[in-house]
């Protein structure tokens, strides 16, 4: 099971996101476990997350959250505001998948 956690300013901007990543991975088998939350809350609690991917309306907190990750193991990206934009679930776990590697 991979863990992908994608932060934003609320934790609800991502969600048709997260949904049409949790499509794709379907369509693709893979066992993936992806949720959004609020960027605050991701900075209190990594939790279990294997990849943390940043929505582009938070990618000023980079440079803390890999602070924050880095010791852990655990890849930080900032989403492509494209993809972000167009809601391209496909690309946006392709992404999160190739920082696993």
């Amino acid at each position: 099971m991979k863990y992908i956690t994608l932060a934003c300013a609320a934790g609800m901007s991502t969600s048709a996101l997260v949904k049409r990543m949790q499509d794709a991975a379907r369509e693709q088998g893979i066992d993936a476990n992806i949720q959004a939350r609020p960027v605050d809350d991701v900075v209190k609690d990594l939790g279990n997350a294997d990849v943390l991917l940043l929505g582009p309306q938070v990618r000023y907190r980079l440079k803390e959250l890999q602070g924050i990750c880095s010791p852990k193991g655990v890849p930080v990206a900032v989403i492509n505001s494209v993809d972000y934009g167009m809601m391209n679930g496909k690309k946006v776990l392709e992404t999160a998948l190739d920082l696993l590697k």
